[in-house]
């Protein structure tokens, strides 16, 4: 027997060597041969007696017939004691614990011919295995060549054994977080970057998978919406424009994006849901570029629009989950100041303090300059099983042992004490929606777990303690870079102008295109940020532009040296609007402005004039500086310049005024002189004629 043993595990390293060796004859290479394992029930048998029945197929993908096939159950009594030794085994390190002993085999009666797949079936007990404790053992189907005497293909998994008569551990927490997360897909209001959301949201898209997930995930799921996308989807519904080679193209609206938006908000009802930042900003980077204030706004326009797209008003806004799952001290003390009281971390980025021999507590407190934030770690093990290797037969069946084999010796590192554990995929991720289905199904019901909502995980007494925020400068290098985002800093202060001058002080209308551009959907998309900044940028401009002082290249004549120059403006927006006007002579010794009303209210679509009193030192012509200027003092846009000419002739004018004055006076007279002498003509006349009667 160990002469046996020996052999074949000889041959099973010289399987895992890195040297090319032949394959004896009638052997199949690894390659040629698939051995899928389908199915594997009870998940965790309860009973000595219990039937664990597991069956699957063999495919031949070689050229020659497979002769002697053997199907081989092979395992162990020995219990797995640690967490590091699942892994070892799953990857085939643990070589000692493929050469236990075979428990069972089915010899394939007939030969597999090139081409063909056969099924295989085998059945055992937890008696048979000599299983008597709760535990989790190691277990293995091989496809040997009973010719050759050599392994041809091996799948490794788990046996989690839970007797009815095991001490009954505390229950451990699990909490699921699961993100509807996507990257930008507009750059303003009306005019998409690309179309690849159309595609998205069918049943064979991303987000047509979350939908799925959502009708079917478990009510104790915490989902993390990212409302940018919503609204993305919303603005799908009707026609809408998509930027080809820079030019846009109009689309028709697609009726299946309202279906996607009302089957997500009834398959939502009623779990929890907490609201991304609007457009999942790159929050790091907001703070330390002087964007603090883009955080409260994304948290704010977040949960406003996830409360009206989802038609629910118990939206949360007090956990977050940046990006890549990584924050600095800096980022922390931003979310803190709004109101954000749990974060979702990466391991990475919160350590554990010490090496430890048992799986720490998913929650840590974080002190802030807002007060303490309690941190959430996810298991990344746990995780990693929502995002199953779809190159690997039976990746689902062999996630879900992984899982269970998992949390069976997490609850019993500590039997006397209740952990909790947070799982969580990548925050952009594809899920397969039958896979975490069936996982989150089985972790329903496992007698040690607790499946539990995100917000009931809290820090306990006595956890081992986590060191502080690690923020690396290969973390710090993947963030949106200075130049660009001082770029959207002038943009956004640009938009609020906009803003600022009208009376109401309503919004700008370019609130969400700057959160858009601020998002970190953007970090591996620099091109395609870049153009979108700038169809935001013409857009404020363009607006910025509806409001100015007409006819700029025409000089204001001034009659004299001295008097009143009129100087209007245009309000060319649909809003009424209440600015200021500053006037400046450019050289003081040639031009003086006097005192005069600086404040202008004008109506929607209308002008107004302001007279400004100027006195010119100088006969040639000068310029004054106009600028405008919202109620607080901001300058609205860049100063004008205005010519002022004048005559500088103001005494000559004097006297040509009087000189025609004289000229009116005497013709007058002149008049007046010729009219009496004709009346007396004509009375002289009349007496003449009287006389010869």
């Amino acid at each position: 027997m160990i002469r046996k043993l020996t052999l074949l595990a000889l041959s099973l390293a010289a399987l895992m060597t890195t040297t090319v060796v032949v394959a004896p004859p009638g052997a199949a290479a690894r390659a040629e041969t698939k051995l899928w394992v389908k199915a594997f029930t009870p998940d965790v048998p309860t009973s000595p007696t219990t039937p664990i029945t597991i069956s699957g197929t063999l495919t031949n993908r070689g050229t020659t017939p497979l002769q002697g096939t053997q199907i081989r159950l092979r395992t162990s009594n020995q219990r797995f004691t640690g967490r590091a030794e699942l892994e070892s085994y799953q990857s085939g390190q643990l070589v000692s614990r493929d050469v236990a002993w075979t428990a069972g085999s089915v010899t394939l009666s007939a030969p597999v011919e090139p081409g063909a797949t056969v099924s295989w079936q085998t059945q055992i007990t937890p008696a048979q295995l000599t299983l008597s404790q709760f535990g989790v053992y190691p277990l293995s189907i091989q496809a040997f060549d009973s010719w050759s005497g050599t392994e041809i293909d091996i799948w490794r998994s788990f046996l989690t054994y839970a007797p009815a008569n095991a001490p009954k551990l505390p229950k451990t927490k699990l909490a699921f977080a699961l993100p509807i997360i996507d990257e930008p897909h507009r750059s303003d209001k009306t005019t998409f970057t690309d179309d690849e959301l159309r595609t998205s949201i069918t049943d064979k898209g991303r987000l047509g998978r979350l939908l799925k997930l959502a009708q079917t995930a478990p009510k104790t799921a915490t989902w993390f919406v990212e409302p940018g996308i919503l609204d993305d989807v919303q603005s799908m519904a009707d026609t809408y424009s998509v930027l080809v080679k820079g030019n846009p193209e109009s689309k028709a609206g697609a009726p299946e994006a309202t279906a996607w938006l009302n089957s997500l908000s009834a398959a939502l009802a009623g779990v929890p849901v907490v609201a991304v930042p609007y457009s999942d900003p790159d929050l790091v980077a907001l703070a330390h570029n002087g964007l603090d204030k883009q955080t409260g706004v994304a948290i704010e326009t977040g949960a406003a629009s996830a409360a009206s797209l989802l038609k629910r008003s118990d939206i949360s806004t007090t956990a977050n989950w940046p990006a890549a799952g990584l924050l600095d001290a800096d980022a922390l003390d931003v979310l803190s100041i709004a109101k954000v009281d749990t974060v979702l971390l990466s391991p990475e980025n919160l350590p554990a303090s010490q090496q430890l021999l048992t799986t720490p507590d998913a929650a840590a407190t974080l002190d802030t300059v807002g007060g303490s934030v309690t941190a959430l770690v996810p298991d990344p093990v746990l995780s990693h099983t929502l995002e199953p290797d779809t190159a690997v037969a039976g990746s689902t069946l062999a996630a879900k042992h992984r899982f269970i084999a998992e949390t069976a010796i997490i609850a019993s590192e500590t039997p006397a004490t209740a952990k909790s554990l947070v799982v969580a995929p990548t925050r952009r991720w594809d899920p397969n929606a039958a896979h975490v289905t069936a996982l989150m199904k089985a972790a329903s019901s496992l007698p040690w777990l607790a499946m539990s909502p995100l917000d009931s995980i809290e820090p306990v007494r006595n956890s081992p303690p986590r060191g502080p925020l690690t923020y690396t400068d290969a973390n710090a290098s993947t963030e949106l870079g200075k130049a660009y985002l001082d770029q959207v800093k002038q943009v956004a202060h640009d938009a609020q102008l906009t803003a600022q001058v009208t009376t109401s002080l309503k919004f700008s209308g370019f609130e969400t295109s700057i959160l858009r551009l601020t998002s970190a959907g953007w970090r591996k998309r620099l091109r395609a940020a870049e153009s979108a900044r700038k169809t935001v940028a013409k857009g404020v401009a363009g607006k910025l532009d509806d409001v100015l002082v007409p006819s700029v290249d025409r000089p204001r004549a001034l009659a004299g040296n001295n008097g009143w120059v009129p100087i209007s403006v245009t309000n060319g927006t649909p809003n009424d609007i209440a600015l200021r006007l500053v006037v400046t002579a450019d050289k003081t010794d040639e031009l003086s402005i006097g005192d005069y009303p600086d404040e202008l209210n004008i109506g929607a679509g209308q002008s107004g004039t302001i007279q400004v009193p100027m006195e010119v030192k100088t006969a040639a012509d000068t310029t004054v500086s106009v600028q405008l200027q919202t109620r607080d003092g901001l300058a609205y846009g860049s100063p004008y310049k205005l010519t002022i000419r004048t005559t500088g002739y103001t005494g000559i004018a004097l006297v040509i005024v009087g000189a025609a004055l004289v000229v009116m006076l005497a013709a007058v007279v002149m008049r007046v002189l010729r009219r009496r002498s004709q009346k007396r003509v004509e009375k002289a006349g009349r007496s003449r004629e009287a006389e010869r009667v």
